[in-house]
């Protein structure tokens, strides 16, 4: 079984997703996901103390840990050896908007998964994140937009593309409509994504 951190920065709704897939054996429908051997998530990573992750971990019984942005971006170690004591193998971002440093990714190279609400690599690059791309999707006129699961490299939402998803945009959608067509696409797909991602390298 492989011990998967989390990293977040917001509500955790795609966290707890991940946690109940692997941990709970639930999929986001409520049906079970059958994953349960296959990893089990340790521990929440946040760099916003007041992010109601926090608030969704801890009562999954997930440990967390917050961080600042400084640590988290220019000097890690401590991060670093907390991921090292729990045994952690892969690294998964879910709603996570700080940039990866690179000795993280060095270390954790080909094990570090990020979903992004478009797809790449359309609206993809720094400052594009959450709200902002179904804004940009929707102002350009777009008739389609989705979700990509990809590996992290050096650069922003560059990695090795492992799966994407498509949803229709609607003449008369909104940011806001879009959003949650995004939404339903990630808790249907992300967690299965991660674990078929873990199954092949086992």
């Amino acid at each position: 079984m492989k011990n998967l951190a989390i990293f977040a920065s917001g509500s955790g709704t795609n966290a707890i997703n991940i946690i109940n897939f692997f941990n709970f054996n639930r999929k986001y429908d409520g049906t079970a996901s059958g994953e349960q051997q296959t990893a089990n998530v340790k521990t929440v990573i946040c760099n916003n103390k007041n992010a109601y992750v926090l608030t969704r971990a801890a009562n999954a019984g997930i440990e967390s840990t917050v961080y600042g942005k400084e640590e988290l971006t220019t000097s890690p170690s401590r991060l670093l050896q907390q991921l090292s004591e729990l045994g952690i193998d892969y690294i998964i971002l879910a709603g996570y908007l700080l940039k990866v440093p690179d000795i993280l990714i060095e270390k954790y190279n080909g094990r570090i998964l990020n979903i992004h609400p478009a797809l790449l690599p359309k609206y993809g690059g720094k400052g594009m994140y959450g709200h902002h791309v179904h804004e940009a999707v929707v102002a350009a006129g777009e008739r389609k937009s989705g979700i990509t699961i990809h590996l992290v490299d050096e650069k922003y939402d560059n990695g090795k593309i492992l799966f994407q998803a498509e949803c229709s945009v609607e003449p008369d959608d909104t940011p806001d409509s879009v959003a949650a067509k995004i939404h339903t696409l990630e808790q249907m797909y992300f967690p299965d994504v991660i674990a078929d991602y873990i199954k092949k390298g086992l």
